[in-house]
């Protein structure tokens, strides 16, 4: 898969600087489209161990195969945060318990992708493409093609050399590095590029299309700080929210968090991990502050990690895992999870948590009325998956 034609023009003929590396393992990428929702996914590389995030603490089990990795109960000094009783929310999340106490956040359990590979990247992939066989193009640039454009800012954009796969498709997309410093140039450069390209019926449009929304995103992250955050992923969120808010801003965004492959010391690794996720959410929650109660978040990862800790203090590599949905327009303040137990008989292939929810059907339930999207949108926005029931209820509105 290729960058689209007109991201490939702005990097050629404006050097826009588009290859930076991901920014202390994130990233951000987002979509502008004319709606007055906002969607936001957050994709955790590594695989996150939900069953340390969103803990089952009233499952006895649980210590039987984990008693290294069991954090102490709700009410307990540095004990989880509790989520009415059973379930216990990991305590570095503190920003995100918030959000459940104000019934802005909705802990998932027990979910997974279109299919149960143990690959990083084949299940990456499969989450990214949401389908079961391999296409050339992901679920959230399927979303974009459906939604009307912003005529303002009607690209996606990624940091990092490409868009990630589940931006790849026929909607234009490009990169957009908010903390790259660029050189300074003329007032009038870009102009001459544009009169460059002109008349040229294959690149002019694009040229011109790319540099009048650049010079617009710029415009809205005009004067942004990131003072007093931590590098990576709150600088992103800060980035992110800034043009999300903006009434005339993109609608859909991207962004990425690496450092969940916890095989060693899984304990100190995981609580920095959740740090910065947790303090990124709060970044967002303030810049969207206006249009919060139109906001739904929902952060995922690619698989879970095995029910029984490894002789490293960590876990390897497992399916069933947690996701969570959160936002103005959620409803939350409980826990959604057909729970299926850790007894011996009820693990995974002997080894992980059993999933029962596809994530598809998390996806489809809250994309359908907060976008607009039809039973027939959904179905070209994730093929074959006609068996896969929406989950209803996961909006107040």
């Amino acid at each position: 898969m290729q960058p689209t034609r007109r991201g490939f023009l702005l990097t050629s003929a404006a050097a826009l600087s588009l290859g930076g590396a991901f920014l202390g393992g994130a990233s951000l990428s987002v979509r502008a489209a004319e709606t007055d929702n906002r969607f936001v996914l957050v994709f955790l590389r590594g695989a996150m161990d939900g069953l340390n995030v969103v803990v089952p603490y009233g499952d006895a089990n649980l210590k039987l195969w984990r008693p290294s990795l069991v954090l102490p109960e709700p009410g307990a000094e540095k004990g989880l945060a509790d989520l009415g009783g059973f379930w216990g929310l990991h305590p570095s999340l503190k920003a995100m318990h918030a959000l459940y106490a104000a019934n802005d956040l909705l802990p998932i359990q027990c979910v997974a992708g279109p299919n149960r590979s143990r690959s990083h990247f084949e299940a990456q992939d499969m989450m990214e493409i949401g389908a079961e066989t391999r296409m050339t193009s992901g679920w959230l640039n399927r979303i974009a093609a459906l939604l009307p454009v912003n005529p303002h800012c009607d690209m996606a954009f990624t940091m990092g050399s490409m868009p990630p796969l589940i931006l790849h498709g026929p909607t234009p997309t490009t990169t957009w590095d908010p903390f790259h410093t660029r050189p300074r140039v003329s007032a009038g450069f870009y102009d001459n590029i544009v009169a460059m390209h002109a008349q040229d019926a294959r690149t002019g449009a694009d040229v011109a299309d790319g540099l009048r929304e650049r010079r617009h995103i710029d415009a809205i992250l005009a004067g942004t700080t990131y003072d007093g955050l931590s590098p990576g992923f709150p600088r992103l969120a800060r980035a992110a929210a800034r043009m999300l808010a903006a009434p005339d801003g993109p609608r859909l965004a991207e962004l990425e968090l690496d450092g969940w492959d916890t095989h060693t010391g899984q304990p100190p690794r995981l609580a920095e991990a959740l740090g910065k996720l947790d303090e990124g959410i709060a970044v967002l929650r303030a810049g969207l502050a206006e249009v919060w109660t139109k906001t739904a978040i929902l952060v995922v990862t690619e698989f879970g990690r095995t029910v029984r800790v490894n002789g490293s203090g960590g876990t390897d590599h497992g399916t069933g895992t947690a996701a969570i949905l959160m936002g103005g327009a959620v409803a939350g303040g409980r826990v959604l999870a057909d729970w299926p137990g850790l007894g011996a008989r009820q693990l995974f292939e002997d080894r992980d948590l059993q999933p029962t929810l596809d994530i598809r059907a998390v996806t489809k339930g809250l994309l359908g009325p907060l976008l607009g999207l039809s039973a027939a949108g959904l179905t070209k926005v994730f093929p074959d998956s006609e068996s896969v029931t929406p989950r209803s209820g996961l909006l107040k509105v």
